[in-house]
This record gives structure tokens, C-alpha cells and sequence, in this order.
């Protein structure tokens, strides 16, 4: 309920979406050395970090809601953004390369992100609830205990033991270096930023509920069909199926939407959503799958890093176009789509080469 939070505490549509973007940018600051970070000592630490990074955002948005403040919690929370962009997706291909399932990332990965969008459901409940019973501050102490329960869990993640680790900086160089010289890579890593960073148009859900007549308590019921379907497309993620049709698809239901301006579009919203994390999960599944790399982490994080660059078109098409300039951008990305993951001919290794390791200081050639 955060951006209500916002727009119910006299910020306008302009200072929303500039605070969206403080986030972004604390993310694009943070991003990459922060991957590095968790390559080099401990992803799981990582995500138990942002976990108690997000719990002091929000006792902030709490304590003292006002635009600074607000900014304040946004830098807090892109700081644990940054720990967790790239730890996941590291931790998770890891633990599975480590019992010979590799294969299996891809359906993995999707019921990870449909479980965690499936909690979105007694969160709404509990949503409703609190603010009918407390208001703002009650939703906000108790999102804080859930940010540092999340950190607690985190705690009980097994981590795959990784060797004898490289210093930080080779290993930032190391996972820059693949991003680089590795064609298969170096063109999924801006294809995956770009579809992440179309995730930031959920964060105007709630606005879109509230402007389509649905009244602000209601909200959070409202928008429930949105995770559902989100968690529904992400399951299904393990699939081999055409993104940029899907992704398309999507672009035009968003749109009709848009024109409708009815409560009722918010199914088509949803349906959007669904399509949209399918693919996502399918094409962060590829770029998993071109990485060789042992700076796996800061790889993903340079990917999350576009994510976040992207993030601010997603907020520039929305103050200047709103939901029909978003929906053009999306459909106009998904005709590049396919050509962005593909796998070509060139960049096969030889038959029964072995994977290829880049060196940090030599780099793709050394």
C-alpha cells in the first residue's frame, strides 16, 4: 500500500514517481559492486542484509511519512535490492549444480517467484484488515516484522561451498569480464535488464485500482488477481515457449485496459501480468543458463543493474503517456526479443570444449 501511503500523504503523481526513481537509483549505484560483494563472501548474508535493510525503510515510512523520509526508506530498500539482485539466482543455480539438477533452474526459479508472489494473498487480506483496523502505521509495524522475519528465514538457506574465493576486485573484474566477451551473454544480459525493468509498472497498480473507482480500502482485495496470475506465469517458466508473441500479447491486453478505465480491466491487467512474468522467468532462465563463470552473482547484478535503468523509462512513459505509451514500449521491445536470446551458431563452444573461464586480468583471450 505504499504508494497510497504516498499519494494519501499529500505527494503528487510528479514526487511519486521521483521517489520511484531515487530507489532505481540508489539500485543502479549499488548494484554491481553489491553482486560482487555476495560472489566473494556470502550470498546468503546478502539476503539476510536486505532483509534488514527493508525493515529499516519502512519503520522510517512509518515513524515520520513525509517526502524526505520517504526518499530515505527508498535508499534503504535499494540497498537491499542490490543484495539480493543476482545472490538469489546464484545461490539457487548453485545448490542445484551441486546435485546434478542444473536442468531443473528454470522450474525452480518459477515456483521460487510464484511462491513469493503467491504471498501477496494473505498480504492483501492482512492489508485490508490492519488498515481498516489501524490505518498506515499499523500496516507499516507489521511489514517491518516481516521484513525481519524474512531475514531470520534467510539465515536457514543452505550456501553450496564455492573453493578458495578470488579478492573482491578480481572478482568484479571476472564477472564483468564475462558480461563483456561472451556474445550469448553480453546480449541477454540487456534483454533480461530490459524485462525486469518493466516490473516497475507494479508499483502503479494500486494508483490504477484507485483512478478505475475502486475505493482505497478495497485496493488491496482489487489487485489481487494480479500476483495470482503472476504466479501462475512464473510457474510456468520451466516451458520452452515464443516470448516475444507472449510478450506482445501482453502489451495489447495492457493497453485495452488502459482504454477501458474500469474496474473490470483490472482482469486484463492481471492476464498482463501472468504473460509478463512467464517470460521473464523463461528469459532470466536463459541468461542462467549462458553463464560459466564463477562470479555468477555479479553477472545477474549487471543484468540488474539495466533492470533499474530501465525502470526509468517505465516512469518517464508513465507520467508523459501513462498506460497506453507503457503498452506501445512493451510491444515495440517484444518484436526485438527473440533476436536478443537466441543462441547462434557462433556462440557454441566446440564440441566437448570445456565451459570457458574468464580471466579477470587477461580477459576472454588470456
Amino acid at each position: 500500500m505504499y504508494a497510497l501511503l504516498f499519494a494519501d500523504n499529500g505527494m503528487s503523481d510528479g514526487q511519486i514517481s521521483a521517489l520511484f526513481a531515487i530507489w532505481s537509483t540508489v539500485a543502479v549505484v549499488a548494484e554491481v559492486p553489491f553482486g560482487a560483494l555476495a560472489d566473494r563472501f556470502s550470498r546468503r548474508w546478502s539476503l539476510v542484509a536486505a532483509g534488514l535493510l527493508q525493515a529499516l525503510g519502512y519503520a522510517l515510512w512509518t515513524a515520520s511519512p513525509g517526502f524526505w523520509s520517504f526518499a530515505g526508506g527508498f535508499v534503504l530498500w535499494g540497498l537491499g535490492g542490490a543484495l539480493v539482485s543476482g545472490a538469489l539466482e546464484a545461490l539457487l543455480h548453485d545448490g542445484l549444480t551441486a546435485v546434478g539438477a542444473a536442468d531443473h533452474f528454470g522450474t525452480v526459479l518459477g515456483r521460487v517467484t510464484a511462491v513469493g508472489l503467491l504471498g501477496q494473498i494473505p498480504s492483501a487480506v492482512a492489508a485490508t484488515f490492519l488498515f481498516s483496523t489501524g490505518g498506515y502505521a499499523l500496516v507499516g509495524w507489521v511489514s517491518v516484522a516481516t521484513c525481519l522475519g524474512s531475514a531470520l528465514m534467510a539465515l536457514r538457506l543452505p550456501e553450496t561451498p564455492r573453493g578458495d574465493p578470488e579478492d573482491y576486485f578480481a572478482t568484479l573484474r571476472s564477472g564483468l569480464a564475462e558480461t563483456a566477451a561472451v556474445p550469448a551473454v553480453r546480449r541477454a544480459v540487456p534483454a533480461v535488464a530490459v524485462l525486469a525493468g518493466l516490473d516497475a509498472l507494479e508499483e502503479y497498480f494500486p494508483l490504477l485500482a484507485r483512478d478505475w473507482d475502486v475505493p482505497v480500502a478495497l485496493v488491496p482485495l482489487a489487485v489481487l488477481a494480479i500476483p495470482l496470475a503472476g504466479a501462475a506465469g512464473a510457474a510456468l517458466g520451466g516451458t520452452r515457449l515464443p516470448l516475444g508473441g507472449l510478450l506482445a500479447a501482453s502489451a495489447l491486453l495492457l493497453g485495452a485496459a488502459g482504454l477501458l478505465r474500469h474496474p473490470a480491466g483490472l482482469a486484463a491487467v492481471a492476464v498482463f501480468y501472468g504473460l509478463y512474468r512467464l517470460v521473464l522467468v523463461v528469459a532470466e532462465t536463459r541468461l542462467q543458463e549462458r553463464i560459466t563463470g564463477s562470479a555468477r552473482a555479479t553477472v545477474t547484478s549487471v543484468a540488474g543493474l539495466g533492470s533499474e535503468v530501465a525502470a526509468y523509462g517505465v516512469y518517464a512513459a508513465w507520467v508523459f503517456g501513462g498506460l497506453s505509451l507503457v503498452s506501445v514500449v512493451i510491444l515495440a521491445f517484444a518484436l526485438v526479443l527473440p533476436y536478443a536470446l537466441r543462441v547462434r551458431r557462433s556462440d557454441q563452444e566446440p564440441p566437448g570444449s570445456a565451459p570457458r573461464r574468464i580471466d579477470p586480468v587477461a580477459g576472454p583471450g588470456g
